[in-house]
């Protein structure tokens, strides 16, 4: 479930709000520049699109670091244990 957290986090990434709910109303904007309720139920459909986008960049990163090692996941899984 895509929380209005996840939102403000994708279409405000440097913080300066707070959220109570899951909905516009429950929105203060402390030290940002804030969105509009369209912006924020914009945002409800595109996070899961963005979302997906975010996490392929961070395989494709972890991916290329990993052969930048010359590991397997399964040797650096060691490594972290």
């Amino acid at each position: 479930m895509i929380t209005g957290g996840d939102v403000l986090s994708m279409l405000i990434p440097t913080g300066g709000w707070v959220i109570t709910g899951n909905d516009y109303e429950g929105i203060v904007f402390h030290e940002c520049e804030p969105i509009t309720k369209e912006q924020f139920e914009q945002g409800l459909k595109d996070y899961p699109k963005w979302k997906l986008a975010q996490d392929k960049i961070a395989a494709d990163k972890k991916a290329a670091l990993l052969e930048k090692l010359g590991i397997t996941q399964d040797e650096a899984n060691l490594l972290l244990s």
